[in-house]
């Protein structure tokens, strides 16, 4: 038996896969009405409502069984209760870039990554290379700007 891979998230990213895992499921009867009512029109074969209809419910129908293998191999970190002096998953790390000017990243799943508010997914360039890293540590990732240099300044579980 093959095992499964386990998701790591925290728990606000959980909580937004499963809000819209509900969203979707609550759409199903709509798209069934729909489809029922472009039947109704007659000739299916150049009815563009039916067709848009049966497009959508695949789509809803494909989402709601990415989101579900997603949820069902949550697990949820929190990193409140974790501690120690390597960079894991969920840690917060402040960096110091090649001017000493510091960033702040947490490391998160890559469901829940968004650079924009200093969210990293562990399997980015970035994430990969902090994995394991320890204070005063000493980085060199190539992202798609280019090579950049970074020192680890602190490692926060908040």
């Amino acid at each position: 038996m093959a095992s499964v891979e386990k998701l790591p998230m925290l728990a606000e990213g959980y909580e937004k896969l499963t809000a819209e895992l509900k969203a979707l499921r609550e759409e199903r009867p709509r798209i069934v009405e729909a489809i029922e009512e472009a039947r109704a029109h007659g000739d299916l074969s150049e009815n563009a409502e039916y067709h848009a209809a049966k497009e959508r419910q695949g789509q809803v129908e494909a989402s709601i069984g990415d989101l579900e293998d997603r949820v069902s191999r949550a697990q949820i970190i929190d990193p409140s209760t974790l501690s120690g002096d390597k960079i894991i998953f969920g840690a917060t790390v402040t960096l110091l870039d090649d001017d000493d000017k510091p960033v702040k990243y947490q490391i998160v799943g890559p469901y829940e990554a968004d650079a924009k508010v200093g969210r990293i997914s562990y399997n980015s360039p970035l994430g990969r290379s902090l994995i394991g890293r320890k204070v005063d540590d000493e980085i060199e990732v190539t992202v798609p700007a280019g090579d950049r240099f970074y020192v680890v300044e602190k490692i926060e579980f908040i």
